[in-house]
């Protein structure tokens, strides 16, 4: 389903580009627009997770660098059966995380120190709990989305219609 959605916002976004390339440019403009649409779904579809890591700051980390947090993405990927996640760390006191990827071998998650310093092993993998082979979604419990940290990354899954690139965050709401 998420590959239906994803094609279809892509060839919304690519009428819509060729519309207005028709309407203020002729054919030129169509021909033009085309190929604007072209390079951006090709970048949307292969680049928009080095761009979100970019953007976020995050640097690739490894095992020695941050035991606890593939400890916790390896009993992850393995109960789902998928490749453990290229894993990142945001330079960030505020406790969230994103994950974003086309597919499972492509993943990639980002955690921020302020998260890693926060919750403790179980409370971390409860907010990077992963779902349907490899999209890592919200807990709704420890979301909340009157917080600036959370309601930026959370809106995200919202806006791109769940196509896959999903993310997770943390709230500051315990029970």
């Amino acid at each position: 389903m998420n590959t239906f959605k994803t094609a279809f916002l892509l060839t919304a976004l690519t009428l819509v580009l060729l519309f207005f390339g028709q309407v203020f440019g002729g054919q030129n403009g169509l021909i033009l627009a085309l190929v604007i649409a072209v390079v951006m779904n090709f970048t949307a579809y292969f680049f928009s997770d080095k761009i979100a890591l970019t953007s976020a700051h995050a640097q690739p980390i490894n095992r020695e660098e941050s035991p606890r947090l593939y400890a916790v993405m390896e009993r992850l990927s393995a109960k789902a059966n998928i490749p453990v996640p290229k894993l990142y760390m945001i330079p960030e006191a505020a406790p969230n995380a994103f994950a974003t990827g086309r597919n499972p071998h492509h993943a990639s998650v980002a955690v921020t120190q302020g998260l890693m310093q926060l919750m403790d092993d179980e409370e971390l993998e409860g907010d990077l709990t992963v779902v349907d082979g490899f999209q890592y979604t919200p807990m709704s419990s420890t979301v909340d989305d009157d917080t600036p940290d959370s309601s930026v990354i959370d809106c995200s899954p919202r806006m791109s219609c769940d196509t896959g690139r999903t993310v997770v965050t943390s709230g500051e709401e315990r029970d």
